[in-house]
């Protein structure tokens, strides 16, 4: 790519922040590192133009025409009404989302982009400020921009931002509705352009019928699922040259959208994706491979995941609240979330997912290869509900390189006609399981007891050596009759709590010990996120979901692995109690 028609102050300055990460000069987290390396990277390429028009314009106007609404700077003094002076950081993001465009054209390269950002690093302001530019820019498309974050309150923040910012104008020609119905602002240019942006309500039904060119999305780690993302995306069709810009801290849904699009994003950075329209700014903590930060209180933790340290954040005010959280524990996950940007499970999951997930990835049996290992199989069933989700397991355990392993296989189940409306309404990414091989659909209105069964004699047939399975008969005498019918032992199996948690335990301590494989199976690990669970007398626990009975989560999956679970134990038992009794 020529670079030399470049004469941008601020591509020189995008252009030194990237390299100052990549040499190792300023502290960064590695997916920061990622995302430098693939500017400078991008700025070799020959399928690309790179061209500082856009930017210019979008930086000069922000720098001249938006002012700070609130707050101090670290020496105290008052910011409102003084220039919002854009920082290295937010000017490498512009330069990127404007500077690329597909060779020979006007398109822009980038159409979506992700800004993961620890709070008081200014993001709501700088989303805000871009979105007034965007549209200026834009303006002779039409230029619609909406504003969406999970509640209006927290719509009405950038809404709010850039309505003080607007008035402060005194353009005459600007209309601006804020009232209970409407809060919006809009002009038309002398030269024939416009430009209308909106805050909006979390309405789906309000969503379904937009047409916008800019999209701010605001807060996403608190949506459960992708309905309102993919409803927003969707509005954009009518525009070539658009642009989605998702903004957000961490929070504690691990298993909700934007953790999950954080881990495509990740792939995305570290090249094992190629998506070359999605811009991706992240900046966190670096955490171990068990997910955990090793030192949170160390200044180089606290810098790397706070790009405005120095500028909006005080070092010294983050070693404080990095102590308070080290020695209380009731802050802690606040802090992890909202200031170092990482991803914790509720406070009220039993289970730290990622002790899982570092168990599970370091064995990569696949189903072919496990049956043909010398393993005994116990099985266990979840029919609680045949209009929801339905649960199978099989489990084992294999000596492997001097530990004993334990091996949970699940499967799940779900009627096809309450699919969809399931997958949007309670978030369960059941078409996602299905298309992993995870999940069967039945078709018919509840899930059929002979696809449950049908799972067992498949997997009998591939050569797992199936002993027993257990389950509960009280909820479904025919699934229970049907197993017998085909040719399993299957024992009756009542759900007491002190019955499971022997079984609880067991995976417990596999899992805390690296010794737990589930075949990377994702929505098992979804369940395990849901569990919550109450310490009993004698080390006995009772566990439920953590939303309670009436809620939209589900913890079947891991229901299943207990009940296989708590049948090996027994068999072992038995077998252990055999062998004492002949050899005494």
């Amino acid at each position: 790519m020529d670079l030399s028609h470049i004469t941008s102050e601020n591509f020189r300055v995008a252009y030194e922040y990237a390299l100052s990460i990549v040499e190792g000069r300023k502290i960064a987290c590695v997916e920061n590192r990622q995302a430098a390396q693939r500017f400078l990277d991008d700025l070799k390429r020959d399928d690309l133009d790179f061209r500082q028009e856009q930017f210019d314009f979008v930086i000069n106007l922000i720098e001249k025409t938006v002012c700070h609404q609130q707050g101090e700077d670290l020496q105290g003094r008052p910011l409102k009404g003084t220039p919002l002076l854009l920082q290295p950081w937010q000017k490498f993001v512009i330069v990127n989302l404007l500077g690329f465009f597909i060779k020979g054209t006007n398109l822009r390269r980038f159409h979506e982009s992700l800004l993961m950002i620890p709070r008081k690093n200014g993001k709501t302001a700088f989303a805000s400020a871009l979105g007034w530019a965007l549209s200026i820019l834009e303006r002779m498309s039409g230029s619609k921009l909406y504003i969406l974050a999970n509640s209006l309150k927290q719509t009405m923040e950038s809404f709010g931002f850039l309505y003080y910012n607007v008035t402060r104008l005194n353009d005459k020609t600007i209309r601006i509705r804020d009232n209970n119905q409407e809060h919006s602002i809009t002009k038309t240019f002398s030269d024939g352009g416009s430009i209308f942006i909106q805050a909006l309500a979390n309405d789906p039904k309000r969503l379904d019928s937009l047409n916008s060119n800019l999209l701010i999305l605001d807060e996403v780690h608190t949506w459960k699922t992708a309905k309102q993302y993919i409803l927003m995306k969707n509005s954009q069709k009518a525009y070539r040259n658009k642009l989605l810009i998702a903004i957000s801290t961490a929070g504690d849904i691990s298993n909700g959208f934007l953790a999950q699009r954080l881990e495509y994003c990740k792939k995305v950075l570290n090249g094992s994706i190629v998506d070359d329209e999605y811009f991706i700014f992240i900046c966190k903590a670096d955490q171990d491979e068990k997910g955990n930060v090793p030192d949170f209180t160390d200044p180089k933790i606290l810098e790397m995941a706070n790009p405005s340290c120095g500028v909006s954040v005080d070092i010294e005010d983050l070693k404080r609240d990095a102590e308070l959280a080290m020695n209380d524990p009731q802050t802690r996950n606040e802090f992890l979330n909202k200031t170092l940007n990482i991803f914790t499970a509720s406070m009220n999951a039993y289970f730290d997912i990622n002790e899982f997930k570092n168990s599970d990835k370091q064995y990569n049996w696949t189903l072919e290869e496990l049956a043909k290992l010398p393993i005994n199989w116990y099985g266990g069933a979840d029919l609680s509900k045949l209009h929801d989700l339905t649960a199978s397991a099989l489990y084992g355990k294999y000596k492997h390189k001097g530990k004993e392993i334990d091996i949970i296989i699940t499967h799940a189940f779900f009627p096809i006609v309450a699919a969809h409306a399931k997958a949007e309404e309670d978030g369960i990414p059941l078409f996602g399981w299905k298309d992993d091989g995870v999940l069967t659909m039945s078709n018919t209105p509840t899930v059929h007891y002979d696809d449950v069964i049908n799972w067992f004699i498949k997997m009998r047939n591939m050569g797992f050596k199936i002993k027993i399975v257990g389950f509960d008969r009280k909820f479904g005498r025919e699934f229970f009759l049907g197993m017998k019918k085909a040719g399993f032992k299957i024992v009756d199996q009542p759900q007491y709590f002190y019955k499971k948690s022997e079984g609880f335990r067991r995976i417990e301590i596999k899992a805390k010990n690296g010794e737990l494989y589930y075949l990377h199976n994702q929505a098992f690990e979804y369940c395990v996120q849901n569990v919550r669970a109450i310490e009993k007398t004698d080390d006995m626990i009772q566990y439920e979901k953590v939303d309670g009975d009436g809620g939209t989560q589900r913890i079947d999956l891991f229901d299943a692995a207990v009940f296989a679970s708590v049948q090996m134990l027994e068999d072992m038992t038995k077998a252990s109690n055999a062998s004492d009794w002949l050899n005494s």
